[in-house]
């Protein structure tokens, strides 16, 4: 990839899920972007021992997840390195490997909320733009912390994606499959598949 509009999505996908998908397609849809990078967790600073699996299941389910999607591919860039990992470090890196391209740090909306508690927050979005998924109703605006990390709302896209509103999470997901409920159409056919035959999540 050399000059181009490249999105970068993280987290633990613990597992993937629909939600995830939506939001790498929406947000790369509406900010004209021509890749999204997934960047999978070794761990996690916040949810530091509450990965339910390891590292190579995870990657495993989300390449499955996103292969028929051209759009999309897995970056091994915090798995490759020793932690903590914080999203500043990760940007940099990423950064330095696409000098020339312009890069979008997509999260959802609770992120932002919580924003100021992340570490070296003003060092994320000094490097990229904040690419910011709004579901119906919910109170967010890119000016919302201007007030504590200055120029932030200069560097937010605020991406509206009503459909959204359904509180799809990973958590939810392991719920349902823990109680022998069905996960069908939460996570993708091939991720379930994946699931079942190696008995994770019970």
């Amino acid at each position: 990839m050399n000059a181009q509009r490249i999105g970068i999505l993280g987290g633990s996908f613990d597992p993937p899920q629909m939600g995830h998908l939506i939001l790498a397609e929406y947000s790369r849809e509406s900010l004209k972007m021509d890749h999204i990078l997934f960047v999978p967790v070794a761990d996690h600073p916040i949810k530091k021992g509450e990965l339910r699996l390891p590292v190579q299941h995870r990657l495993a389910m989300l390449q499955l997840a996103i292969e028929d999607n051209p759009h999309f591919s897995i970056s091994r860039v915090d798995i490759d390195r020793d932690g903590p990992h914080y999203s500043a470090d990760t940007i940099k890196i990423i950064r330095a490997a696409y000098p020339l391209s312009d890069l979008f740090f997509v999260m959802g909306g609770d992120n932002l909320r919580s924003l100021p508690t992340w570490e070296r927050a003003q060092e994320l979005y000094a490097c990229c733009r904040l690419a910011v998924m709004k579901r119906a109703d919910e109170a967010i605006a890119a000016d919302m912390h201007d007030d504590i990390l200055p120029g932030l709302s200069q560097q937010v896209d605020i991406v509206d994606v009503p459909m959204l509103s359904v509180w799809l999470s990973s958590t939810y997901v392991v719920s349902r499959l823990r109680q022998d409920l069905s996960a069908r159409y939460l996570v993708p056919d091939k991720v379930l598949a994946y699931i079942a035959a190696n008995n994770l999540y019970r």
